[in-house]
């Protein structure tokens, strides 16, 4: 069985970090692993996203429309725009942070106001969480992406040593314990509780 992970969010968030996590404990569970990631204008405050596919045998990186498992999102407006990749019964797993577009701090568009209500209306099954309010009463808000890479491992059936092994690896030694604080507060989120 091949699983499809697709991350979004804007530039500076940890995308390209929770991706290579992700993969690092695919590879660690005895899994092929293909990835890939976008990021443009990222410095910029631009849009991010990485595509990570694992299984026992896989040819490409890209996610098909609708085919994805889980749809992580650092950005809820992120999440929506991505809404089309995930599958009719997949995960959609959204921080609760708004990160205004260039487009709206110019005075050219409207964030809008009904965030919640569109993401409730288009995804089924959703995770929606304040991870950065959560990461900042653990020590730091940049910590919200490892909450979010707890929420996907909730949702993945890789073992717990696979995902701390991958996190070793990624982040500093000195901040270890808190990036495993923060995944482990994630992984015991499930859907319809936050």
């Amino acid at each position: 069985m091949t699983h499809s992970i697709l991350l979004s969010g804007v530039g500076g968030q940890g995308i390209l970090l929770a991706a290579k996590i992700i993969g690092e404990a695919a590879v660690a569970s005895g899994y092929e692993v293909c990835s890939n990631e976008i990021h443009g204008m990222a410095q910029r405050g631009g849009c991010v996203t990485a595509q990570v596919r694992f299984g026992v045998q896989i040819h490409s990186p890209l996610i098909l429309e609708g085919t994805a498992d889980v749809l992580a999102a650092l950005e809820h407006i992120e999440a929506l725009r991505w809404a089309h990749v995930l599958k009719p019964q997949g995960l959609a797993i959204v921080s609760r942070q708004t990160i205004l577009p260039v487009t709206v701090s110019s005075g050219k568009a409207t964030y809008p106001a009904d965030v919640e209500a569109r993401l409730r209306k288009v995804f089924p099954r959703l995770l929606y969480v304040d991870c950065v309010s959560k990461a900042d009463a653990m020590g730091d808000a940049r910590f919200a992406n490892m909450i979010v890479v707890g929420m996907i491992a909730s949702a993945l059936p890789l073992e717990t040593s696979a995902w701390h092994e991958a996190i070793r690896l990624h982040v500093p030694e000195k901040l270890f314990p808190q990036n495993i604080e923060a995944f482990a507060f994630g992984r015991a989120l499930k859907e319809g509780t936050h």
